[in-house]
């Protein structure tokens, strides 16, 4: 806490010549400090990362940087700390009032910090490390992130974000590809779906006819049989008329399904052989259904 209050000092006094200013953006960006000050003290560290962030964006100062890293610290965020004090070390120059306590830091987070190489199938993604925006694709240069398991999430417009789970160890370089779906639900290296021929159409007719033509045939037998039946019961005496009555329409109930079993086979069977002769353009085929049979005309 004595450090930010000291960096505070540092940055009231480097920007009193501007201050008095209502509207200057140094005095904007010393008003987000002041927020960012007093929240890290009450450990709202998330919050005070958002209030030094934009006081850097309005009015950039090295000062700012080295709170930015301690901030990251704190929130165990090690490779953006790592950044931000490396950026301080730079921007401040010789005049780094912290140099021996950051380069002690960032030794520190050296041994916390691995790299992550981030390959996506779609150009102009957004790609985030643990919802924080690292830039778009191509992205050439291995992204430093922190150690234990990272979120990356891919973003492109038109798609659903892509989120994939990578567990970094210190010191390590780990790849990650991400691949997004083709619009449609597709993968990109999905083959197209292929057009039904005529022979996948008619191998299931050709089945469909040979289980009509077997009801049709076992109808036919059970309706001959019960005829049989019938008329040996007639041929007996005495002969009741109930039994008569319940035969006859057995008789007529199998004669019944095994007519329209049949005509039904002889349907599908149709069908199915206009399919089977129709396998290209080039064949000349015509297949009707007439009253008296299926008539077949053309070249094969």
């Amino acid at each position: 806490m004595q450090r930010i209050l000291w960096v505070l000092t540092f940055v009231v006094i480097a920007m009193s010549s501007v201050a008095h200013a209502d509207d200057s953006p140094t005095k904007q960006a010393g008003e987000h400090f002041d927020r960012g000050v007093g929240l890290y003290g009450e450990a709202d560290y998330r919050a005070a990362l958002v209030e030094f962030k934009r006081a850097y964006e309005i009015a950039p100062n090295a000062a700012v940087l080295y709170n930015l890293g301690q901030t990251y610290f704190q929130l165990q965020n090690y490779a953006s700390a790592l950044e931000a004090f490396q950026r301080y070390l730079v921007e401040s120059g010789d005049s780094a009032s912290h140099k021996v306590e950051v380069e002690a830091s960032i030794k520190t987070l050296k041994t916390r910090v691995g790299t992550l190489q981030i390959t996506v199938s779609l150009r102009g993604s957004e790609v985030t490390v643990d919802d924080e925006v690292v830039g778009s694709t191509p992205i050439t240069a291995a992204v430093a992130v922190s150690v234990g398991r990272r979120k990356i999430t891919a973003l492109h417009a038109g798609h659903s974000p892509e989120i994939r789970y990578v567990d970094v160890a210190a010191g390590e370089a780990s790849k990650l590809s991400i691949e997004f779906p083709a619009l449609g639900g597709a993968r990109l290296n999905d083959q197209p779906a292929q057009p039904t021929s005529h022979a996948d159409l008619a191998r299931p007719l050709w089945i469909g006819t040979a289980v009509l033509g077997a009801g049709a045939l076992t109808m036919g037998v059970l309706a001959y049989l019960e005829s049989r039946s019938l008329s040996d019961t007639r041929n007996s005496f005495p002969a009741s008329q109930s039994d008569l009555d319940s035969k006859s329409s057995q008789v007529k109930l199998f004669s019944a399904i095994g007519d329209i079993a049949g005509t039904a086979a002889i349907i599908t069977g149709g069908v199915a052989l206009y399919f089977t002769v129709s396998k290209s353009k080039t064949h000349e085929v015509l297949a009707r259904l007439l009253p008296t049979g299926l008539q077949l005309a053309g070249t094969f």
